[in-house]
């Protein structure tokens, strides 16, 4: 696996982004600017399944409105993001924050389509309560814990402690 972050790494278009003087902080403004914009969106949602904000507001209607800027800041982040991989993907592999923070992208992921595929099915049911199933509750705070873990390791890689 070595071999091939290697590779990568020495290929034409990692080597052209992590050199240049415009490019490299274009790609990483971008995915700090996309990761607010998702992280807020999220946050919003999140904290209203918590329980803790906006409980006036229907649960659907909240994720009707917000749901297309989450996708869209999520898009942007993870290409982004690979973009910013692929400009040092050595220095990635060895970054034990890196390889936290996909372990958190993926159960941050897993619970968000859990969290669709069965609850949210039956938001109808509690989409006007204050305080949503614990079930809910728990999704929100499940992805609130992922998302701000992905942050703080996505900032954490920038050291190096464990070298």
């Amino acid at each position: 696996m070595v071999e091939f972050f290697q590779w990568l790494e020495a290929t034409g278009g990692s080597v052209a982004i992590r050199e240049s003087i415009l490019l490299y902080p274009i790609i990483e403004s971008t995915h700090v600017l996309t990761l607010c914009l998702f992280f807020g969106f999220i946050a919003l949602m999140d904290l209203r399944l918590v329980g803790i904000a906006l409980r006036g507001v229907p649960v659907s209607q909240i994720t009707s409105r917000i749901q297309p800027f989450g996708v869209a800041g999520f898009v942007i982040m993870v290409i982004s993001g690979a973009l910013l991989f692929y400009s040092s993907p050595m220095r990635a592999y060895g970054n034990i924050f890196f390889r936290v923070k996909l372990v958190l992208i993926a159960l941050a992921g897993i619970n968000a389509l859990l969290f669709h595929k069965t609850i949210f099915k039956s938001v109808d049911d509690w989409n006007d309560a204050l305080q949503p199933p614990p079930r809910a509750r728990l999704a929100g705070l499940l992805s609130l814990v992922f998302w701000s873990g992905v942050v703080i390791c996505g900032r954490m890689q920038a050291y190096k402690w464990f070298d």
